[in-house]
């Protein structure tokens, strides 16, 4: 059943649109769909779509972008007032697998297309960026600032490759979120008994969605 453009407000629109998009974009691996398909995906009139998404080519773009801002802003919002890096990244990094266990559609949306170009610039700039830095200044973290990118790079793939044994039932995500975080604060220098310890702190819940 479609619904008349005038009946719905702004903001649900958007979100039920960006919605339709992700199921689509993560059920069939594509980054290309048609104003018909939103329009049957997420239950509206085709005119609701056009007046929504002026350029249907850049939707893509649009959803992996704001899904990438607003995971950050929900992850960083769960530190409160939490500063040592290591401990940051560990939340952070759970966080994501953990997410993908209680919701396996932005799961595949984030396994499928985590490395592309809108989230990875989203990520750029960001807190996880500023906390590696941090983490350099204060002699946590063994890794020099030319090393940096490549850092960053580690950090998203082995995330978003622990979501896949979650997502196909051979791990929990409680255990491929502390190992993952494990080897990575390993990886940037921690001794392994305080990287063990960090990784498997009691993790708290991750805080709603921001409002559109």
């Amino acid at each position: 059943m479609s619904t008349d453009p005038q009946t719905i407000p702004l903001n649900q629109a958007r979100r039920r649109i960006h919605a339709a998009a992700m199921k689509l974009f993560a059920e069939r691996g594509v980054t290309k769909v048609t104003i018909s398909e939103l329009a049957s995906a997420a239950g509206m009139a085709r005119g609701t779509i056009y007046s929504h998404v002026p350029d249907v080519d850049s939707l893509f773009e649009d959803v992996a972008a704001q899904l990438a801002r607003e995971m950050i802003e929900r992850v960083v919002a769960g530190f409160a007032g939490l500063a040592d890096p290591p401990q940051r990244l560990a939340i952070g990094v759970r966080q994501y697998i953990r997410r993908a266990h209680e919701e396996p559609l932005w799961g595949r949306f984030m396994s499928r297309f985590g490395m592309s170009p809108a989230l990875t610039q989203a990520l750029h700039g960001t807190d996880p960026i500023a906390d590696f830095e941090a983490g350099i200044a204060s002699g946590r973290y063994r890794l020099a600032h030319d090393q940096l990118p490549a850092m960053v790079g580690l950090l998203a793939g082995a995330t978003l490759a622990a979501m896949l044994p979650v997502l196909d039932g051979r791990s929990t995500w409680r255990d491929m979120g502390s190992d993952t975080a494990e080897l990575l604060l390993r990886a940037l220098g921690l001794e392994p008994a305080e990287a063990r310890s960090i990784a498997r702190s009691e993790l708290p819940p991750l805080p709603p969605a921001p409002a559109m």
